[in-house]
């Protein structure tokens, strides 16, 4: 489910996109959970309360008080980052003034449900694909989201008052959860993670070096290699090393 804002100070126009929306919605079998924000300051006040944040916001430029482009550089200055932007406008000049708000698209009034498909659909196919490089994590009672770029190592950790404790480090703290760790090395295998131990996960981007029977990660860790596992993970990081120096060199 793809969670969308439509700000717009008219009526008419938000639910015009609302129907665009759901018509596509019925098409393509792609689920939109659909708010509707009457202004900017509207929109902005969602994510100044801590409400769940939006996949994509389809902002109008044109509107009383905050208009949409200064509505999406508050949202940006509160951190949402990942936010992807339309914004609707019968004036195309705004679109300079629109480039420090980041990823955006720009669509010209009135606008037609063809085109206007075209951008979702391609929007919610960008934002699959990036969710493929996140790994949400159950801390406690919250859920911890972590860039796979920023996860070094998944480790087992004892525990007398937990069973199947995990340790994720990560480049800027340390999240305790709990799982199998043979759950976690299928579910990233295809994300330059390895399983290198029965106890340990790394992540082959933060490999500095092998030394023995241990690897050298980024943050200055020493973690211990399997002793059965040793030739297979050196050669599979090997490999792994020639596959990226081969697809960085052909970009």
């Amino acid at each position: 489910m793809f969670r969308v804002a439509i700000c717009d100070d008219e009526k008419q126009q938000r639910e015009q996109i609302k129907q665009m929306l759901l018509a596509l919605s019925f098409k393509s079998n792609i689920e939109f959970d659909i708010e509707l924000f009457p202004s900017g300051e509207a929109l902005v006040n969602h994510y100044e309360q801590g409400q769940t944040p939006f996949h994509i916001l389809i902002l109008d430029v044109e509107m009383g008080g905050i208009n949409g482009i200064a509505a999406a550089r508050k949202i940006r200055e509160l951190q949402h980052l990942d936010e992807q932007i339309i914004f609707l406008t019968s004036y195309p000049d705004y679109m300079v003034e629109s480039l420090d708000v980041f990823i955006f698209q720009y669509l010209i009034k009135p606008v037609e449900p063809s085109v206007l498909e075209e951008k979702v659909l391609k929007l919610c196919h960008y934002i699959q694909a990036q969710e493929k490089k996140f790994l949400i994590v159950q801390s406690g009672y919250e859920e911890v989201v972590l860039k796979h770029e920023e996860i070094i190592a998944i480790e087992s950790a004892k525990s007398l008052t937990m069973k199947n404790k995990l340790k994720v480090i990560t480049v800027s703290k340390v999240v305790e959860s709990k799982g199998l760790i043979t759950k976690y090395a299928e579910a990233l295998k295809d994300s330059h993670f390895l399983q290198i131990h029965r106890s340990i996960i790394i992540n082959l981007n933060h490999v500095v070096k092998f030394a023995g029977n241990f690897v050298q990660m980024s943050n200055g860790l020493e973690l211990p290699i399997g002793r059965s596992k040793v030739k297979e993970v050196k050669d599979f990081y090997t490999k792994y090393k020639v596959m990226k120096d081969i697809t960085h060199d052909s970009i």
